[in-house]
């Protein structure tokens, strides 16, 4: 038997096997992370709870028939947004971009800290109002933490395309925060900065 490749090779070799204890492991580790995205990804709470219900019933159907090399981070994320476009989909009367309500992604525990700090609620503002394509990249790579190669997978694009992604992205972020700056007065001069 080959050495493990991944990190995450022992826990997916669990999996395959079927091991409730593993699919509790998984849960614990992806849980809160893939809930989050979906309400950011979708800025409803709502659709949100509903969508996670049918990404964990995918995951508990497929996990036995997971590849020994499976980047599970990018499995599940890749899950995630494949329900939340499915949803999109079928929802395609309302056609305009989801409203996002930053109050709804404080709700327990799910999505960022809540934050009497007006550089986080200004990020998330900004973040609720970039086209889909750019939030998606975004709160993949930055929020999530995967990389490059992650987000590639989990997009369905290539590595390049996707650094290219994240960088208009990343553009676009600190214009739609450049924006909020000029509408919003500010009583003080020395505001933290948002890295």
């Amino acid at each position: 038997m080959a050495p493990p490749t991944t990190p995450d090779a022992a826990l997916v070799d669990r999996l395959r096997r079927g091991e409730r204890a593993a699919f509790r492991d998984l849960y614990a580790r992806f849980a809160q992370p893939s809930f989050a995205f979906l309400v950011r990804l979708g800025g409803r709470r709502e659709g949100a709870e509903d969508l996670h219900q049918e990404v964990w019933l995918a995951v508990a159907t497929h996990a036995t028939r997971l590849e020994p090399d499976t980047d599970l981070a990018a499995w599940i994320f890749t899950i995630a947004r494949n329900r939340f476009l499915s949803a999109r989909r079928h929802a395609a009367a309302d056609a305009a971009a989801p409203a996002s309500d930053p109050a709804a992604l404080d709700a327990r525990g799910a999505g960022p800290p809540a934050s009497d700090d007006p550089g986080c609620r200004d990020l998330e503002r900004a973040l609720a109002s970039l086209p889909e394509i750019h939030r998606q990249v975004l709160l993949l790579a930055g929020v999530e933490g995967l990389d490059a190669k992650q987000v590639a997978g989990v997009l369905a694009i290539s590595h390049d395309a996707a650094r290219q992604r994240l960088a208009r992205a990343r553009a676009a972020l600190a214009e739609a925060l450049a924006g909020a700056d000029e509408t919003v007065p500010t009583a003080s001069t020395d505001r933290k900065a948002i890295p």
